[in-house]
């Protein structure tokens, strides 16, 4: 038996509804929006952005106002595109600082607003940054500063039993 008119056209408008459904969750969780936001672009130079790629958030006091737009070398530094909703004001005086989200978690980068008289427009950059910390370095040089203090230590303590068997 074949089914019905009507059975196939519920049957062919679940498909597409799962379809368009699944369309609409891909799109979601890539984070790619299908109309562009209305906003504008500002600039930040940074020494490091370790871990910071296009799509990383913006924020201002933990509430998203925009996202990382990409990456280029700019006379050794970092310059860092940043798409900015539209009607979020940041000031000339504003701090912009590449945090990480965990230990482990991804970059993002935080906007703290200033006392600036002007506001920033489309393709204004922001003065004062902070760059990524990166834990690597860190480990680097706290394992090195151990060394060269345990050395050290471990020399004059080694001197003084010394010195202390010799005057018994």
């Amino acid at each position: 038996m074949y089914a019905s008119r009507t059975t196939q056209f519920i049957v062919g408008l679940f498909a597409l509804l799962g379809i368009a459904a699944l369309a609409i969750l891909s799109f979601r969780l890539g984070k790619i929006s299908i109309l562009p936001t209305p906003g504008y672009v500002i600039y930040a130079n940074f020494d490091n952005i370790s871990g910071l790629k296009p799509g990383d958030e913006v924020d201002i006091a933990g509430v998203r106002i925009g996202k990382v737009l990409g990456a280029s070398l700019s006379d050794n530094q970092a310059r860092v595109a940043m798409e900015i909703d539209k009607g979020v004001q940041i000031d000339n005086d504003a701090i912009a600082s590449i945090l990480s989200m965990g230990i482990i978690g991804g970059k993002y980068v935080s906007i703290q607003l200033g006392g600036g008289d002007k506001t920033l427009s489309n393709g204004d950059i922001i003065r004062q940054t902070q760059s990524a910390f990166v834990l690597e370095n860190a480990i680097g040089q706290f394992i090195n500063n151990i060394g060269q203090s345990g050395g050290s230590k471990d020399s004059s303590s080694s001197q003084d039993s010394q010195q202390s068997q010799q005057k018994k």
